[in-house]
């Protein structure tokens, strides 16, 4: 059985805690021998693999944002660029990059996660799909335990890692969501899946008036009457419902190439089992239909001929199977903590609580459904 959870920064890796927690009281628990993770799903897969679900309770109810993320001083407002303050507090509170990946390598459960790949091809590569895989089980420890880090770095905050000779970042923009990995693993006969669905608050810009007040006081200076301009300029956008500046751009670009994939990657799941399903069926009915019309003595080795031909068949997707999925898809509600990571937005206690609770319950509403 395989465990999928996508990415979903400080809402996402909560509400996954609850769905491991959920599904770890469950007999399926035992049969568990892949997760699949990214950026959030990355962080909360590498705990189950290594059976420390408490130990990433206790992590992500003391996490601070600026134990994630740290805004950088000349850029304190949605879309800034921030410090990558979490591979250091990992390293403090969980255990080094080392370490976890050669636990990780250890642990009967493999471990797979994604990053996305922004070294630079001079030559280009037809072939390239900007795509990082690393597992458990055959990467470098070192590698491993980066790579962990690259798939959360949230590259609408922060710059890319260095990950075993790559240039690597968050893995939502090529698989947000990474069923179709899974669901093509040979050895998978199920798939319990956690997929994240974002919500963000509209941004009132009020950053923008506050910084456009402290800097009034500097009018006389040439350089700061042309960033007043600009600030004024960015207000009017940002009253129209328009990106502000460039950052945000990047983060509603972000935003939009990762709903998209995950949204993409859960439509061809249910398409392609619809096929499977269909095949079945029309392998059946050709197969009746044809051994009916055929002479006696023709009919054990014609049946033979197709069930041959059929199972022959090469399609880009498995469909000799169907698997049992569960696919469990939540939102943060009205607990969602800031995902912008400003350092002057806390993440209160309650309201991370309050997060594991509802991904603790919409699992098990999803068992109980899929159970009845």
């Amino acid at each position: 059985m395989a465990v999928v959870l996508s990415g979903g920064g400080i809402n996402g890796v909560l509400l996954e805690l609850g769905f491991l927690l959920r599904l770890s009281e469950t007999d399926l628990w035992r049969r568990v021998g892949w997760i699949y993770g990214t950026s959030a799903g990355a962080l909360a897969g590498t705990m189950a693999a290594l059976d420390r679900l408490d130990d990433l309770e206790e992590f992500l109810r003391g996490l601070a944002p600026q134990d994630a993320f740290r805004p950088r001083p000349l850029w304190q407002f949605p879309g800034g660029l921030h410090d990558y303050t979490l591979p250091v507090t990992i390293a403090e509170r969980i255990g080094p990059p080392q370490e976890v990946g050669a636990a990780l390598a250890a642990s009967p459960i493999e471990l797979i996660v994604f990053a996305t790949d922004v070294s630079e091809y001079p030559a280009g590569d037809e072939e390239r799909d900007y795509e990082l895989v690393y597992s458990s089980h055959s990467a470098e420890a070192e590698t491993m335990g980066r790579a962990i880090l690259a798939s959360a770095a949230i590259s609408g905050l922060v710059l890319p890692l260095h990950v075993g000779g790559k240039i690597a970042t968050d893995g939502g923009w090529v698989r947000n969501f990474p069923f179709e990995h899974a669901y093509r693993n040979p050895e998978v006969a199920a798939i319990a899946a956690f997929r994240y669905v974002p919500t963000y608050p509209v941004s009132d810009g009020a950053y923008l008036e506050r910084a456009r007040e402290r800097l009034e006081l500097f009018r006389g200076v040439p350089p700061v009457r042309a960033l007043l301009a600009e600030l004024r300029l960015a207000q009017e956008r940002a009253a129209h419902g328009e990106p502000a500046h460039y950052g945000e751009l990047v983060v509603r670009l972000m935003r939009v190439a990762f709903a998209r994939n995950a949204v993409v990657e859960e439509r061809l799941a249910v398409e392609r089992e619809t096929s499977v399903a269909e095949l079945q069926s029309l392998r059946d009915d050709v197969t009746t239909a044809a051994v009916a019309a055929a002479p006696r003595w023709r009919r054990r080795t014609l049946r033979a001929r197709l069930d041959a031909r059929f199972e022959a068949a090469r399609f880009p997707f498995r469909h000799e199977r169907q698997l049992q999925t569960i696919v469990v898809r939540g939102t943060a509600g009205p607990e969602s903590l800031d995902p912008t990571f400003r350092g002057d937005t806390p993440w209160p206690e309650e309201r991370k609580r309050a997060l594991i609770d509802r991904g603790y319950q919409l699992t098990d509403e999803a068992l109980k459904h899929q159970l009845s």
